[in-house]
């Protein structure tokens, strides 16, 4: 079965950096997208960014463009998340997620997620 793990999460100050990992196991993630939501307390679930398999193609919501990147390494099948100029509207859980083809920015559409990790940034 697939596996998500993430990692990286923390409590940082506003203006500062942190960068998310992702490992999938369980599969052949050949071809798949693999991204990232989040979630903030009381609110729901929202896109953050994804990634095509060769890399050539990232998608990013636009409160993000500019500050965070998407990587990944597919001989690891692992998927990173640089996050810079941190704000305080970026505490969430973020959680990464994979899936065969590129299905949006609805959380609907993705299959399979990590169990979450914590991002909290202070003022």
């Amino acid at each position: 079965q697939v596996q998500l793990v993430e990692s990286g999460g923390g409590l940082v100050q506003a203006g500062g950096s942190l960068r998310l990992s992702c490992a999938a196991s369980g599969r052949t993630f050949s071809g798949y997208v693999m991204g990232w939501f989040r979630q903030a307390p009381g609110k729901e679930r929202e896109f953050v960014t994804a990634i095509r398999w060769n890399g050539g193609i990232t998608y990013y919501a636009n409160s993000v463009k500019g500050r965070f990147t998407i990587s990944r390494d597919n001989a690891k099948n692992t998927v990173y998340l640089q996050m810079n100029s941190l704000k305080p509207e970026g505490t969430a859980v973020y959680y990464c997620v994979v899936d065969p083809v590129y299905s949006g920015t609805s959380a609907k559409a993705y299959d399979y997620w990590g169990q979450g990790t914590q991002v909290t940034v202070s003022s």
